[in-house]
């Protein structure tokens, strides 16, 4: 279906290149099957889609596509179904095996891109101590002001050339890797007979496995080897990480520039700005949201963006009561809705639509266009809506979703400062298909965009097995089950998919929903709600029932006859 006779803000599927099936060419036979046709208006295509390593593709390597999950012929087939795309740019930082911190790491104080990262000893000169281990640790006045989201300070310990250690700023993921060595590789380095370098070598990769760096490990009887073999091990270490980079930097700007017309030549039209609030940084500033600097950034980017026709969609965590997504919908911004999620929980636990009310016309009268969602490739952002909903209400959501198998991510013990709930959004639901179908149609009745992550299409479960196989940090991976393509064709025969994708298809069409549509939210006593959208003389409706998962939806053409109707009362 062509793109002109969707509606502007119509879905948009969010996914992995390789969510469905191995690759993007998957994903594209997806959304040609006859019962995904005109569905969708855009596709969010998560940065794996890029040459990248951690965080499954929030670390970009650089921005050339993965060559494992997507062809150029892909991004030209999507454009040619009419479906907008919408990309990842990572404002805040690189990981460490870009060309710009792989030459650091080559060529050191010689690097011309030395400071295309931010050297934490630079930037704390002369405001804190040096430490034993080559790192200024800043001030208390400064320290207090600081968001962490790991423990520890946010740094990694970088090895020069000249064996100098160079701390970075890293404000996410992590990984230092240290060679396996062999019975061969110690005799080289020490000397030692074969059968003593044997044992030597097991000693140190017991105490590699075992997490600890080169000089904790206790080498016993080959203690006196012990600073020979250690420096052997730090100057083959390899690191992974997020590195966070200088704005301060022309370099850094002629970065932004050029990757931003790459995007564009892809077909973006939407690009995330994913964690740009974590990049601008002053000493005595939060290094999360400082302001003036955070909208500083947002704007010099905005400029750039333009010449390439891209629209701008920041993201931004925070709780409702600081009114940062109102802030961003001032400059003029699309915003994501974080606070839908945990709304519509609290609406289906409660019985009651009284909030989903407040804020739908709170967005209408103050003409916020946002992005809304259930289910994302992260966690469902409870804690967002301190300020909406009363604090019993939130630690009771979070009480409810753990009991149904969802985990909890704190930052370090940090509860009431950041975390979400790990679990996919049907297990959140208590794995009820009624819920989640009327889930599904509050979503698509409240305003903005609606975001469909691919896996609550299909009524994805918490997926225990993928967390273990992940390991540390893997809590994220309960909601990114990939599906095969084999099982595709069987699931779009279920029920419960076809009348999410019926639902999702009337509101990608129908012409009564969108930016500059007319809202009605009315609420009653016993879990009663119902939202009109009218525009030109067609309305759809909503009617529901909060207690019992039932409702109705409608849909009426200008001349009142009845086009579209749906009721689930079982």
């Amino acid at each position: 279906m062509g793109k002109k006779q969707m509606v502007d803000n119509g879905p948009m599927l969010n996914a992995y290149p390789d969510s469905i099936g191995e690759n993007l060419g998957d994903m594209l036979a997806f959304l040609e099957e006859p019962e995904v046709e005109g569905v969708f208006s855009a596709f969010y295509i998560l940065p794996s889609i890029f040459n990248t390593d951690l965080d499954r593709g929030f670390s970009v390597i650089d921005y050339s596509l993965n060559e494992a999950y997507a062809k150029p012929e892909d991004l030209q087939e999507l454009k040619d179904l009419g479906i907008d795309l919408k990309l990842d740019f990572i404002l805040n930082h690189a990981s460490v095996l870009s060309k710009e911190f792989q030459d650091i790491i080559k060529n050191g104080e010689r690097s011309k891109y030395k400071d295309f990262f931010i050297n934490w000893n630079q930037f704390w000169f002369g405001r804190g101590e040096m430490t034993e281990y080559g790192y200024i640790c800043p001030k208390q006045e400064y320290l207090e002001k600081m968001f962490f989201r790991k423990p520890g300070l946010p740094i990694l310990m970088v090895r020069f050339p000249d064996g100098k250690e160079v701390p970075y700023w890293n404000t996410f993921y992590q990984e230092v890797k240290y060679p396996k060595v062999d019975a061969q590789d110690i005799m080289q380095i020490t000397k030692l007979q074969y059968t003593l370098a044997e044992r030597l070598a097991g000693i140190i990769d017991d105490g590699i496995r075992r997490r600890k760096k080169p000089n904790e490990i206790n080498f016993g009887i080959f203690e006196k080897y012990k600073t020979v073999v250690v420096e052997y091990l730090e100057a083959h270490r390899k690191y992974l990480g997020q590195m966070d980079l200088n704005i301060e930097s022309p370099l850094v700007w002629e970065f932004y520039e050029k990757t931003l017309k790459k995007l564009k030549d892809y077909g973006a039209r939407i690009v995330r700005l994913d964690a740009f609030a974590y990049a601008p940084k002053a000493p005595g500033e939060k290094n999360f949201l400082n302001e003036p600097g955070t909208w500083e950034l947002l704007e010099k980017v905005r400029i750039i963006a333009e010449k390439y026709q891209l629209k701008l969609l920041p993201e931004i965590h925070a709780s409702y009561k600081e009114k940062n997504y109102e802030k961003i919908a001032e400059k003029g911004y699309m915003t994501y809705d974080f606070f839908l999620p945990g709304l519509i929980i609290d609406a289906l636990e409660y019985g009651s639509g009284k909030y989903l009310k407040l804020w739908a016309e709170e967005l209408q009268r103050k003409k916020i266009r946002a992005v809304n969602m259930l289910g994302c490739h992260d966690g469902i952002p409870l804690l967002d809506l301190k300020g909406l909903i009363p604090e019993d209400h939130i630690q009771n959501l979070i009480d409810i979703v753990v009991s149904r198998g969802g985990y909890v991510k704190n930052l370090h013990g940090q509860k009431n400062i950041y975390y979400q709930v790990n679990a996919t959004y049907y297990s959140a639901l208590g794995e009820d298909d009624k819920k989640m179908l009327l889930a599904r149609a509050l979503q698509i009745f409240m305003p903005g965009k609606p975001q469909i992550w691919y896996l609550d299409l299909f009524s994805g479960k918490n997926d225990y097995d993928a967390v273990l196989k992940a390991g540390e940090g893997g809590h994220k991976e309960i909601n990114r089950t990939n599906i095969q393509k084999e099982q595709i064709k069987e699931m779009l025969k279920t029920e419960h998919v076809q009348r999410q994708l019926r639902l999702l298809h009337f509101r990608n069409t129908f012409p009564a929903f969108g930016f500059d549509s007319n809202l009605s939210v009315l609420v009653k006593e016993g879990g009663y709600i119902k939202l009109i959208w009218d525009k030109e003389g067609y309305t759809a409706t909503l009617e529901a029932n909060l207690v019992e998962h039932s409702f109705c939806v409608y849909g009426k053409n200008s001349k009142n006859m009845e086009i579209f109707k749906m009721i689930c009362n079982h």
